[in-house]
């Protein structure tokens, strides 16, 4: 008798996921069901339903992998010794370069997520508080206490990181690119974080 391991677990869940991006890049959450999932991760509906009660809890399961993987790309991006203005375009930089990698996904993340309801309450939640504390993180070095900046607020950080997801999800709904906005979000931050 063969037994599933964890790995082939882990496989399977991340299939099923790469499935789901799949379809989102294709044709949209809306639109996309089980069947699409299962289809493109080669796999079976009973195979899904082991990972999954269903399709929100499987896009609940993608983003909350994407935005830590977003967090991890972004912090890993910034150097602690730069000018700290330079710490600031290093951290927008890559936040856009996560968000062009995967635009439906990023779109989706902002406009279908809501639409959830409270299924999709503690994902929204988590990645604020992710992104918050990362904010905060990044904003605790040696350059940036030299030029007199502290920490942003919890509620400083919220209407930064608020008014850059909903900036590049405008500019990508209106056909252009995330990377259009890199230079007004540059400046922007500097002007909310700066001293």
């Amino acid at each position: 008798m063969t037994t599933v391991t964890t790995v082939d677990t882990g496989q399977f869940r991340q299939r099923l996921l790469d499935g789901l991006a799949a379809s989102i890049t294709e044709t949209g959450f809306r639109e996309t069901t089980v069947a699409d999932v299962v289809r493109r991760a080669r796999t079976s509906r009973r195979t899904f339903y082991e990972h999954f009660s269903g399709k929100e809890e499987c896009f609940i399961a993608l983003l909350a992998d994407a935005n830590r993987d977003m967090i991890r790309q972004i912090s890993e991006a910034v150097d602690p010794g730069a000018p700290w203005a330079e710490q600031v375009r290093q951290a927008i930089e890559a936040w856009i370069a996560c968000a062009e990698a995967e635009p439906a996904i990023t779109l989706s993340w902002i406009r279908d997520v809501p639409a959830l309801g409270a299924t999709s309450r503690g994902l929204q939640r988590e990645a604020m508080e992710g992104f918050i504390a990362m904010t905060q993180r990044l904003t605790d070095t040696a350059e940036m206490r030299a030029a007199g900046i502290k920490p942003p607020s919890r509620q400083l950080a919220i209407m930064l990181l608020g008014g850059l997801r909903e900036l590049i999800a405008t500019t990508v709904e209106d056909g252009g690119r995330a990377g259009d906005v890199t230079e007004l979000a540059v400046r922007a931050s500097i002007a909310l974080l700066g001293p």
